[in-house]
């Protein structure tokens, strides 16, 4: 297994009884991070209780040097199967998406293209999505919670809930760590100093399935967060930049 030098970018995939999905959007990522080389692909399922386990064995025989798979004994939420994934990451960047398909990873080399002209000063490329495919519902909440959201926060990002994302490592483990983390990224990485770029990615249909994680899970309880995150950025002082000593 290569070593954490070896590794370029780590994309990290959550999932959750995803079990119709896994083997074309592996197939997907491979083909697009190729020119991205050296990179891992790291699923972490969160407590699946449909045939996900066996179709990433499956994959994983078949792509032993490519993929590695973790699992949670139950399921913890999205940002914890996110940060599950990041902390046995190789690659100093990490590119997220979801696991049903919707979000293309065609779009990962751009994302990391703008990460790395932005300069290293920058600590995420924040996917936005065009062309939403989630039903009407879905889409109101959504365009509820990220005007609220924008509003309070004034993190400049039209749609945080993208899960395409390509950020620097050592950035998200400077991040405090609560549920629903990746929803405020952009925020809580201006927050340490870092700036954020943005790029348009097209949504899609989900391949098979649907939805795992609720909708009203994510609007009310994203008060609480909204208000926590809030109270975070009020309370930043001024990140300090650390020199070396001079020698005597």
């Amino acid at each position: 297994m290569a070593d954490r030098e070896a590794i370029r970018l780590s994309v990290v995939v959550p999932v959750k009884n995803e079990a119709g999905n896994i083997a074309p959007l592996v197939a997907e990522i491979a083909a697009s991070c190729a020119a991205l080389s050296p990179f891992e692909i790291i699923y972490v399922d969160d407590g699946s209780t449909d045939a996900t386990p066996k179709a990433l064995a499956d994959l994983r025989a078949r792509h032993p040097g490519l993929l590695r798979v973790l699992r949670h004994r139950e399921s913890c939420g999205q940002s914890a199967a996110v940060r599950t994934g990041v902390l046995a990451a190789r690659g100093e960047l990490v590119a997220t998406l979801d696991g049903d398909g919707q979000n293309d990873p065609a779009f990962i080399p751009a994302l990391a293209a703008a990460l790395a002209a932005a300069g290293p000063r920058a600590g995420l490329a924040q996917g936005q999505r065009v062309g939403r495919k989630d039903g009407r519902l879905k889409m109101i909440q959504s365009r509820i919670a990220n005007g609220v959201r924008g509003r309070i926060l004034k993190d400049a990002t039209r749609d945080t809930g993208c899960g395409l994302k390509v950020f620097r490592r050592a950035v998200y483990l400077r991040l405090p760590y609560f549920d629903a983390l990746h929803r405020f990224m952009p925020a809580l990485v201006a927050r340490e100093g870092f700036a954020v770029v943005h790029a348009d990615v097209v949504d899609r249909p989900r391949f098979t399935g649907r939805s795992n994680y609720g909708l009203f899970d994510r609007l009310w309880v994203g008060i609480l967060d909204l208000a926590g995150v809030w109270w975070l950025i009020r309370r930043r002082r001024r990140v300090p930049e650390v020199v070396a000593a001079e020698t005597e």
